[in-house]
């Protein structure tokens, strides 16, 4: 019992130690321990100082608020630090105002060289003391890390830079940044493999005139870049520079609504997690515009970002471009909408100017839905109507021993299992393994791979045509084949509409469902005229009477047509099963070329 009490102390102990403000091991990258990522939003709390020149000895009050809305915070951690070593130590000491809200802390083996809230009880103003050393740098920036709610808080907002008196004033910088401005027009594709690299989709839209249009260009200007980017999106459009096809290890760029501007961050993926904000901030001359649904924003970044800033790549090498687009609640950002927009290959950001093209559908994916669709929309369904119905047809007929119907049925099984085959392992190359996020598909598609290598292994050991057996494999042999192609048909639906293949609706769901209904309609027609209840034979008899008639009156030849019974009702089932080949064909020629174009 003892023990227990003692696990369950620790256990408060080190949950409770997040809100007392004992906050030590954050001083260095004052990010907060709670297994989230921050903001990429701008924050809406400021820092503010009653001076902008201070001299050793000084006393400079520093007040943490947000000034807009009065908006209430649980946490913060205050620092000062060296302008031009913003990752080096804390600078300076404090003082408390309040200690009912603050305390002080001993970051970088200094004494009382930041501030913490003593509780997670919610305030809206702290003010504090901060007094310079003897040996202070020319000049000091203030930090701030204030956390609104566990999961939404912002780190190292950058407070103001106060200037040593006497010393001299800086020049301004290429990594002098400032706050975002409005865009007074919206972006242009005028230039695009001119003047500027290009990116869009639709190929060859103009966001100018066209709101559903997604455009990333960029150009080169001095040393630096210059990036704009544009799309419809309910909460952000990003894009990242990437090494690979893959999203992992890349350079992102964020766009965030934030409701009535935009804010613009650079950050970094490890592997298909959220992005991290970058801690500072390396982009310049940023702008933005909200109109219509559509977010657009743009900024210079430099070729070269000295280090360190992790995942800022330099822009004179090759890249993929991926855009993406989604949802953002409280300056988070979820998953993606719709499958990035990845380029078709690699690009010097800072090369020559190219109107680039690109996909959202990797090409394993299409490869993967193109054997599945023709396997189980074609071969399939037409090796089912030759077994079903073509049985009596070239009765003395063979083909390498057996007869034509029953080697037109082998084959076209035995490419359906090879396609399947091929296409099942496609997405498992694609992904590296399982994916987690694609619902039932891959299950019904796992399924119907186990039942079309089962199909031919049975077909090997089925008994002979007279034995008092045969009418097992029969049996199962239709209904392992009837459940396999049913489950495919599920399985091709829920397929269009997976993040890597999303083909536009309703259209290539309508001409899936025109697929489907065809074959029922052949196979309702081979059907209804094998049982006898469509006097098929007698409507072509009569025809041809009637047309030879035309002709000739010799009535032998008339009878000689009417005795051709079994003869016209094959020629009828040709004839459906001419024109169900190409109403197939034609059907899914129009969804392998939709799936060409995404």
């Amino acid at each position: 019992m003892k023990v227990l009490f003692f696990l369950f102390a620790v256990c408060m102990n080190s949950v409770s130690s997040y809100s007392n403000g004992k906050v030590k091991e954050a001083c260095q990258d004052m990010m907060p321990d709670h297994h989230h990522h921050p903001s990429p939003t701008s924050s809406p709390y400021t820092i503010t100082v009653d001076k902008s020149i201070f001299s050793p000895g000084d006393q400079i009050k520093v007040n943490l608020s947000s000034p807009e809305n009065n908006l209430q915070f649980k946490g913060f951690l205050i620092e000062a630090r060296d302008a031009a070593k913003l990752d080096g130590g804390s600078v300076g000491t404090f003082t408390l105002v309040d200690s009912s809200i603050s305390q002080l802390l001993s970051c970088h083996h200094r004494e009382a060289s930041a501030v913490s809230h003593t509780s997670n009880h919610r305030k809206t103003e702290v003010q504090v003391i901060w007094m310079p050393p003897q040996d202070a740098p020319p000049r000091v920036q203030f930090l701030a890390t204030v956390v609104q709610k566990y999961e939404l808080f912002w780190v190292k907002i950058p407070g103001p830079v106060l200037s040593l008196d006497g010393a001299p004033s800086p020049t301004l910088s290429p990594q002098t940044t400032t706050a975002p401005m409005p865009l007074s027009h919206p972006f242009t594709s005028k230039g695009c493999g001119d003047t500027k690299t290009c990116l869009r989709d639709p190929e060859g839209c103009n966001p100018e005139n066209d709101t559903l249009c997604y455009f990333l260009s960029f150009r080169k200007v001095k040393q630096g870049v210059k990036f704009e980017l544009s799309g419809p999106a309910s909460g952000y459009v990003s894009f990242a520079l990437s090494t690979d096809q893959w999203m992992g290890n890349d350079d992102v760029y964020l766009c965030i609504s934030d409701p009535n501007r935009v804010s613009i961050s650079a950050a970094y993926v490890e592997g298909r997690t959220h992005p991290v904000t970058a801690s500072e901030n390396v982009l310049r001359e940023t702008a933005w515009r909200l109109a219509d649904g559509v977010i657009q924003c743009s900024f210079h970044r430099n070729i070269h970002i000295p280090t360190p800033n992790q995942g800022r790549f330099d822009l004179d090498h090759m890249y993929y471009l991926f855009m993406a687009h989604g949802r953002a609640e409280n300056g988070r950002t979820h998953r993606h909408d719709r499958q990035p927009l990845i380029s078709a290959k690699q690009v010097v950001i800072t090369g020559p100017p190219e109107d680039l093209n690109g996909s959202r559908a990797p090409l394993l994916i299409k490869f993967h839905a193109a054997f599945m669709l023709i396997g189980w929309m074609m071969t399939v369904s037409t090796g089912v109507i030759i077994a079903r119905y073509f049985k009596p047809d070239w009765p003395e007929t063979t083909v390498c021993g057996q007869r034509v119907w029953f080697q037109f049925h082998r084959g076209l099984m035995l490419l359906t299992v090879l396609l399947t085959c091929i296409g099942f392992i496609l997405p498992f190359i694609y992904r590296r393994g399982w994916s987690k996020r694609a619902g039932s598909h891959p299950y019904f598609g796992c399924t119907v791979m186990a039942l079309a290598v089962i199909q031919p292994i049975v077909a090997l050991f089925r008994p002979a045509p007279d034995s008092s057996r045969r009418y097992i494999f029969n049996w199962f042999h239709l209904g392992t084949g009837t459940v396999a192609q049913v489950l495919a048909v599920v399985a091709i639906f829920l397929g269009i509409h997976q993040q890597a293949l999303l083909l536009p609706a309703p259209l290539t769901t309508g001409l899936l469902s025109a697929c489907v209904v065809w074959f029922v309609l052949a196979d309702l027609a081979l059907e209804v005229h094998r049982r006898g209840l469509l006097p098929i034979g007698q409507i072509f008899r009569n025809f041809q009477v009637y047309t030879e008639n035309l002709q000739t009156e010799d009535k032998e030849e008339i009878l000689f047509v009417q005795s051709e019974n079994e003869s016209k009702g094959s020629s009828f089932k040709k004839v459906v099963l001419a024109v169900y080949l190409c109403g197939n064909f034609c059907f899914l020629a129009f969804i392998l070329a939709a799936i060409s174009e995404i």
